[in-house]
């Protein structure tokens, strides 16, 4: 489908997002000082080879429309010893009975749902989740954009009006097919003042959906939005601007039933016999707090057909994670939850070794930030001291460890479309004696009158608490300013974060990407954004690159944008966050095979990750080694 020729052909698309043109997650997590460097890191990490690709495309290729539908069977088909749910099992993979996934999930977090469109900061955490419905479209280990519930899109010329064809093949299992009606009903549901989406912002500016902010602001009803169906299986997306990347960000578009949205209301997923699912997995059980299992959906009809039967979350404290690793109960912990100590005893031994995965997943960076409408960081030399007094390399040894991350000069990653980092990186460099000189000129030498500060981090664990306080203690050490480091609950930072005006004056956080685009990450620093700093010419260029198709011009602007956000520092980069998951052998799939760049883990972007890529993970044959029962 063309109906874009004119503009943008899918070739010159194509081209302007490997020049660079979108995981929390988003937008994240203890005191203990560091352990010692290990001898030996972990691995080695590779460095990205290629940028990824720019997720959004004009036209998918043909597909010829399945037959309509039947009714869901009221009882799972029988499974034959090689297959699940009719699906043909690898070779070399265990029996189905065997097809069963476990990990950990944060229980010191409490979340309240598993939808994203309902909640994503009280919401399902490191749990699988968005597995009950798919998403318009789903991203590959390579960022590449694949069909999800829409097997094709394609927009106008300027990129304001999207079209998506759902599949019309998608049931609930309740018997009811997926119509547009249900993702219209989830986009008006959240933006709704009502249902106060905490994630909203989200459809805001850049590429703002038509109505969506008047809506949030109760000036029109969310009926008004820019999301309208054209008949049960057409759905159309209108922005207020030109949005090129808008399917990018439909990636989080997973939607809730609009049937039960209306009857039991937004947590109908919460209780097993409420739940309705479309999507590859059915909810089995969830105790908050302690366990959530799903089990394979009989009657799923998308493009995301698992080969897991069944998979098991349970509720435990990040610190027991590796031990339980290490005792088979569970068959994967993210490096998320690994101290340098875990890196140390794995380093050393050569078969944990070997089960490490290394993965960038939504390209999160680490960063210290300011308030920067108030004193003392209202004056950018304070702000600049500040910048080079982190020395990156330092903490990569001696806390990180080089598996966990590598040092940031600048906001956007190496490999992420349009970074920049190379020729940033001499700006916010290690050097004391410079911030010692920036701060007497600020009227602060030595650290005289200057306020005591806290530093507040964001339920932060052991490795990114001994961090900050390496921080700290240089702060104290070489400017002679007073920093206590304060760990938040998660939730009272975010409230705190987001106060108009905030409530933070100096914080640690991290951001990852929402969708594959630098209009996303950098439009964290617009002056509508996170973060109490405002500059014009900024937010003009962020805007105007988020909203331009040409991709030379498009990526060059973006790069202007993020050296300006370098030199006036309201924020102090400190590392781009890699993880070393670890992952036991029996583990197989086309996510675990390296990816375009070099990484063999789980290499799907943002929140959905999981959800995304356990469809081409199994468990083969050898699992009876090591487990000769499957979890209950």
């Amino acid at each position: 489908m063309h109906d874009r020729k004119k503009a943008l052909s899918r070739r010159n698309f194509l081209r302007a997002a490997s020049a660079g043109a979108g995981l929390a997650v988003l937008a994240a997590c203890g005191g203990a000082p560091a352990s010692p460097q290990p001898t030996t890191p972990p691995a080695t990490l590779p460095p990205p080879t290629t940028a990824p690709t720019l997720v959004p495309i004009v036209e998918q290729p043909t597909a010829t429309p399945a037959a309509e539908p039947a009714a869901a069977p009221t009882t799972p088909p029988a499974v034959s010893s090689g297959t699940i749910n009719g699906i043909a099992l690898p070779e070399d993979a265990a029996p189905p009975e065997q097809q069963v996934y476990v990990r950990y999930f944060d229980n010191t977090a409490t979340f309240t749902t598993i939808d994203f469109m309902v909640s994503v900061y009280n919401g399902g955490g490191n749990a699988l989740r968005d597995l009950l419905s798919d998403a318009l479209i789903r991203l590959d280990r390579n960022f590449e954009p694949q069909p999800g519930a829409a097997l094709r899109w394609f927009s106008n010329e300027d990129a304001t009006v999207w079209t998506f064809e759902l599949d019309p093949n998608l049931m609930w299992n309740d018997g009811t097919p997926v119509t547009a009606d249900d993702y219209v009903a989830t986009f008006q549901y959240s933006s709704s003042r009502e249902a106060a989406w905490d994630f909203a912002w989200y459809y805001s500016a850049p590429g703002a959906i038509k109505n969506w902010d008047k809506a949030l602001a109760g000036e029109v009803p969310p009926t008004e939005i820019g999301v309208r169906a054209e008949g049960p299986h057409t759905l159309i997306f209108e922005t207020e601007t030109p949005a090129p990347f808008l399917p990018a960000k439909l990636m989080y578009s997973a939607p809730l039933q609009k049937k039960q949205l209306e009857a039991v209301g937004p947590l109908y997923n919460n209780k097993p016999e409420t739940s309705v699912s479309s999507g590859p997995y059915v909810l089995k059980e969830w105790r908050i707090g302690e366990r959530l299992v799903y089990e394979a959906n009989p009657d799923y009809k998308g493009t995301n057909k698992p080969y897991i039967q069944k998979l098991i979350n349970i509720g435990a404290k990040p610190e027991t994670f590796f031990a339980g690793y290490q005792a088979g109960e569970v068959d994967h912990v993210t490096g998320e939850y690994l101290t340098t100590a875990d890196n140390e005893i794995i380093a050393a031994d050569p078969e944990l070794s070997q089960q490490v995965r290394l993965t960038t997943q939504d390209f999160r960076t680490d960063y210290l930030f300011f308030d920067c409408q108030n004193p003392p960081f209202n004056d950018i030399r304070v702000r600049q001291a500040f910048s080079h007094i982190v020395d990156r390399d330092s903490l990569i040894r001696n806390i990180i460890t080089p598996t966990q991350g590598i040092p940031a000069y600048s906001f956007l990653m190496p490999g992420f479309p349009g970074s920049n980092s190379e020729a940033l990186s001499s700006i916010q460099t290690y050097d004391p004696e410079l911030a010692r000189q920036l701060l007497a000129e600020a009227g602060y030498e030595g650290g005289a009158n200057f306020p005591k500060l806290t530093l507040w981090l964001r339920s932060e664990p052991p490795v990114r608490q001994a961090v900050a306080q390496a921080i700290a203690a240089t702060i104290k050490q070489e400017l002679g300013i007073e920093v206590e480091v304060s760990n938040k609950e998660f939730d009272t930072f975010m409230a705190a974060l987001n106060a108009k005006p905030t409530q933070v004056q100096f914080g640690m956080v991290s951001y990852g990407i929402d969708y594959l685009d630098p209009s996303n990450m950098l439009g964290v620093w617009l002056s509508t954004g996170r973060h109490n700093w405002w500059n014009q010419t900024y937010d003009e260029m962020v805007l105007k690159a988020s909203e331009m198709l040409d991709a030379e011009e498009r990526i060059k602007l973006f790069q202007d944008a993020e050296r300006l956000l370098v030199e006036e520092a309201p924020a102090v980069w400190i590392y781009h966050r890699t993880i070393a998951d670890l992952m036991k052998p029996y583990i197989k799939g086309e996510a675990l095979e390296p990816n375009k760049g070099g990484f063999s883990g789980l290499q799907w972007p943002g929140i959905s990750a999981y959800s995304n890529a356990i469809s081409t993970l199994y468990i083969d044959n050898t699992v009876t080694e090591l487990r000769s029962t499957p979890p209950a």
